[in-house]
């Protein structure tokens, strides 16, 4: 299916309806292709979510194994009534705070949700993104669209339209060029298909800020740690992602310890992944992450740091930990899953 080559277009699109790169997205949709478009967290490697062929062309041009359920689009609430068997109380709550934007819910699916979208368990995913061409596209194709991110599986998730087409070209027809992704990770995944609401993966929507919300609400096991067996019920729970071709080990403690420790570790190809204040005095060539107390800001760089670090050429990347709580919470999973678990802990 994935014999064929294409000759990528890279378009500059807005949220005008009538746009005409909007258009040929929406048409390509219709017809069964794949296009890559902006959304606020990262770009998205989207098909027609009712499609099971076309959603099957994802799962190919990403090299993504079949058993990673996919995250279903949709531009109105109206939307999700034939996508799923029922609408808990809760869904509603969170989706007058936090749609249109970084939030996606699993819910009981509808039969209308073919196999390979939600990798046969019977739940599906759903959010309603905010960037304004990601709801453009959805309203002119007609139809829910199924996304995860435009990357090759495994390598850091796109957040410009140039890193869709350094993973993607000649694998899909049309790229849409939306800007910079304003959250610069993936959405916040909440699973509220059993008794107790369910964290399965962090993003922008805060953990403190869904217990506002909903109470009671379980983390699971596999935001911090290593989940290698089983289904799973949300992407990025269950294998290494977001990895540059460097081999990436989280350092954790005080940037005194840390210091000391890279001062030991210089060599070609050695890199650091640090915070700004840390970039003056660090021994290593490095790139910042951002300011320390910034989440927001590292999760904006996070992933054009890791493909920045493809660049440079970099062998070995220590990177320094983020803070476990708030919006830190995503960015310390995906960068623990970019080191494959692989932690190094500094004391004083």
């Amino acid at each position: 299916m994935m014999d064929k080559k294409y000759n990528t277009q890279l378009l500059p699109a807005s949220a005008h309806p009538k746009d005409p790169a909007v258009e040929q997205a929406a048409k390509l949709l219709r017809q069964g292709e794949l296009v890559a478009i902006p959304t606020e967290t990262v770009y998205g490697l989207a098909a027609n979510a009712l499609d099971p062929d076309a959603v099957k062309k994802i799962f190919l041009a990403k090299g993504r194994p079949q058993d990673n359920p996919l995250i279903v689009h949709i531009s109105s609430f109206e939307e999700i009534t034939q996508l799923v068997s029922q609408i808990p109380d809760k869904a509603r709550k969170l989706a007058e705070i936090f749609w249109p934007g970084p939030l996606t819910m699993v819910l009981p699916r509808s039969s209308l949700v073919p196999d390979v979208v939600t990798a046969g368990l019977d739940t599906v995913a759903i959010r309603m993104p905010s960037h304004p061409v990601a709801r453009a596209v959805i309203q002119a194709s007609g139809v829910p669209i199924a996304a995860p991110s435009a990357n090759l599986s495994g390598k850091p998730s796109p957040t410009t339209a140039r890193h869709c087409m350094e993973d993607l070209n000649g694998k899909i027809p049309l790229i849409l060029d939306g800007g910079s992704c304003q959250v610069g990770v993936e959405s916040t995944v909440v699973s509220l298909a059993g008794d107790i609401p369910r964290l399965l993966r962090p993003g922008a929507v805060t953990p403190e800020q869904l217990r506002e919300v909903l109470g009671l609400l379980a983390v699971d096991p596999a935001v911090l740690e290593k989940i290698t067996e089983g289904p799973v019920a949300s992407p990025g729970m269950k294998y290494m992602h977001y990895s540059p071709k460097a081999t990436v080990i989280m350092i954790t403690g005080p940037w005194f310890a840390c210091k000391d420790f890279l001062t030991q570790k210089q060599g070609e190809g050695v890199w650091a992944l640090v915070f700004d204040e840390d970039l003056e005095d660090c021994p290593l060539p490095a790139i910042s992450l951002g300011p320390q107390n910034d989440p927001a800001k590292q999760a904006q760089n996070l992933f054009s740091a890791l493909r920045e670090l493809d660049e440079k050429q970099a062998q070995l990347v220590y990177a320094r930990a983020p803070m476990e709580e708030g919006m830190g919470l995503a960015v310390y999973n995906r960068l623990i899953r970019a080191a494959g678990f692989s932690v190094i802990h500094l004391t004083d």
